[in-house]
């Protein structure tokens, strides 16, 4: 079935209006073989900004190679969010070795967890890429949040006192310089056709609006690779860069309207982010070392 008509299908058969935090999590755990098809690698690289020609996969592509997957794993029947509507918060990726795009990879998704969020419940989407002896070679931990009506706390539903004590707050650090790049409108359904993430709220302004969006929106996981790839050209340039094993994590502060320009900076060597021209935040990410596969 066709990813559009699969979420349509989804969607429609949907019945829980509030999903339960506390529930355990589904354990559904699909798997599929994947092969790097040469063409499709090639379009990603240029629609994302990697350099051709490199000799290992970009470091987010197992994600779209095991999207299919994370697919049919949302529109199961069991799987305890809503489709539609669902909110990409955050992405976690750990690789230990670099992969080979002529490698055949095993890989596999379930969903690890559901936790309340103060705007309804996340769940979290486990994603392992291991080799043909099965070797973990890469994996990644997203969070998706359904929004909805959440029970207030008492510390929510208090009013909120400033202690006389307490001193004025600083300013907000003025935003790093940065990078401008041009985000034209039809960037959402260029990425589309190479992810096979047809959310309609990428799609166009007329299938965004019904879900509350006045413009299409950028993929999160588009803008997460656009800013990867830029550190991946940095570090390519550097003689002491290595393929020592890595830890990113990416948080998605707010979406991207297209058409747009957003600005990218480096604040630190280990951080990234992207701005509107206002200085809205919309994407924030650290990398780092990691441990050893678990």
């Amino acid at each position: 079935m066709p990813p559009a008509l699969a979420v349509l299908r989804a969607a429609l058969r949907r019945t829980h209006p509030c999903p339960d935090p506390s529930a355990p999590p589904p354990p559904t755990r699909l798997t599929t073989t994947r092969t790097t098809d040469p063409d499709h690698l090639a379009a990603y690289r240029r629609l994302c900004g990697f350099p051709a020609g490199h000799a290992t996969l970009p470091l987010p592509y197992p994600h779209v190679l095991a999207f299919p997957l994370s697919m049919r794993l949302m529109t199961a029947r069991d799987f305890p969010l809503p489709l539609l509507g669902l909110v990409h918060t955050s992405i976690e990726i750990d690789q230990y070795k670099p992969i080979r795009p002529t490698e055949e990879l095993h890989l596999s998704v379930r969903t690890t967890a559901l936790t309340p969020h103060r705007r309804g419940t996340e769940a979290t989407l486990l994603t392992e890429a291991a080799s043909a002896d099965g070797e973990l070679l890469w994996q990644s931990r997203s969070t998706y949040l359904a929004r909805h009506k959440t029970r207030p706390t008492s510390t929510a539903s208090a009013p909120r006192t400033k202690p006389e004590s307490a001193p004025e707050s600083a300013p907000a650090p003025a935003p790093a310089p940065g990078e401008n790049w041009q985000l034209p409108a039809g960037l959402g359904r260029r990425y589309a056709s190479v992810s096979g993430d047809r959310n309609p709220i990428h799609l166009h302004a007329l299938t965004a609006r019904p879900f509350g969006f006045p413009r299409a929106i950028a993929h999160g996981m588009w803008t997460a690779a656009r800013c990867l790839a830029e550190r991946e050209r940095g570090e390519t340039r550097t003689p002491t860069h290595t393929h020592a094993p890595t830890h990113t994590r990416i948080e998605f502060k707010a979406p991207v309207p297209l058409p747009t320009t957003v600005t990218y900076s480096t604040p630190t060597p280990h951080t990234f982010e992207l701005r509107s021209p206002q200085g809205k935040l919309h994407l924030t990410g650290a990398t780092g070392p990691t441990d050893a596969p678990p």
